[in-house]
C-alpha cells in the first residue's frame, strides 16, 4: 500500500528544490554585491598584517552609515594613475589620514614616527624583516594636509607599497594625486579568514586612539 502523504511530500520537495536553489543563489549574489565580499592579497604591500594569498572578508555596507576612520584597512578602486593596466583594479591599504588631517614626517627626527595633528603615531604593525629590522614609517620627508572627502592611505610594508606617499613623490607633491576619494572605497577588511592558522580580526591599532581630530 502506498502512503499517499509520504508520496506527496517527496514530490513536493523535488518540485520546490529548483526554487530553493534559485533563492539561495540570489541571496548569495545579493550578499556579495551589497554586504560582504572576499578578497585575496596579491602583493606584499601589507606584510605582515596581510601576507600574499591571505584571504580577507570585506564589509561593503559600513561606510554607508559612518565615515572611514584612521587605522582601518580598506579595499578601494585605485585611481587611474595608480593602476598597472587593469581597469577597475582594487587595492588594499590602511587609512592613515582622514579629511583635514595634517600628516608629516622627518627622517632626521630621533623618534622616526609619523606625526598626525601634532601627535606622534605608534605603528608596531609596520613590516619587520627576519632580522628584526623594521621599515621606517616613510623614506622621505613630507608634510601634507588631507583634502576634503579624501584619504591618505599607506601599506604596512612601507618599502614595498605603492601608496599615497609614493604617488605624492611621483606627482611632485600633489596631494590630490596622492590621496583617494571616499567614494572609491569598496569596503572595510575586518577579518583574515584564510589560511586558518592566520585567521584574525583586523582591528584598529591602539596608536590611532591618541590622534586628535584636525583643527578646523
Amino acid at each position: 500500500m502506498i502512503d499517499e502523504q509520504t508520496e506527496k511530500k517527496r514530490s513536493s520537495f523535488w518540485r520546490e528544490l529548483p526554487i530553493l536553489l534559485g533563492v539561495a543563489v540570489l541571496v548569495a549574489v545579493l550578499v556579495r554585491a551589497f554586504v560582504l565580499q572576499t578578497f585575496y592579497i596579491p602583493s606584499p604591500s601589507m606584510e605582515h598584517t596581510l601576507n600574499v594569498l591571505d584571504r580577507v572578508l570585506v564589509n561593503k555596507l559600513v561606510y554607508d552609515f559612518r565615515e572611514p576612520r584612521r587605522g582601518e584597512i580598506i579595499v578601494f578602486e585605485a585611481p587611474a594613475a595608480w593602476q598597472s593596466g587593469a581597469e577597475g583594479e582594487d587595492f588594499i591599504k590602511r587609512i592613515i589620514g582622514v579629511p583635514g588631517d595634517h600628516i608629516s614626517y622627518d627622517p632626521e627626527a630621533a623618534d622616526k614616527k609619523l606625526t598626525i595633528n601634532g601627535v606622534k603615531l605608534d605603528e608596531p604593525y609596520v613590516f619587520t624583516d627576519e632580522a628584526g629590522q623594521q621599515d621606517d614609517p616613510a623614506d622621505v620627508k613630507f608634510d601634507v594636509t588631507v583634502p576634503p572627502d579624501r584619504l591618505w592611505v599607506m601599506g604596512d610594508h612601507r618599502s614595498a607599497s605603492g601608496d599615497s606617499l609614493e604617488h605624492w613623490q611621483d606627482s611632485g607633491g600633489d596631494v590630490q594625486e596622492a590621496t583617494i576619494t571616499e567614494k572609491s572605497i569598496v569596503g572595510r577588511a575586518f577579518t583574515v579568514f584564510w589560511p586558518v592558522n592566520r585567521a584574525t580580526w583586523l582591528s584598529v591599532p591602539d596608536g590611532f586612539k591618541a590622534i586628535p581630530d584636525p583643527q578646523s
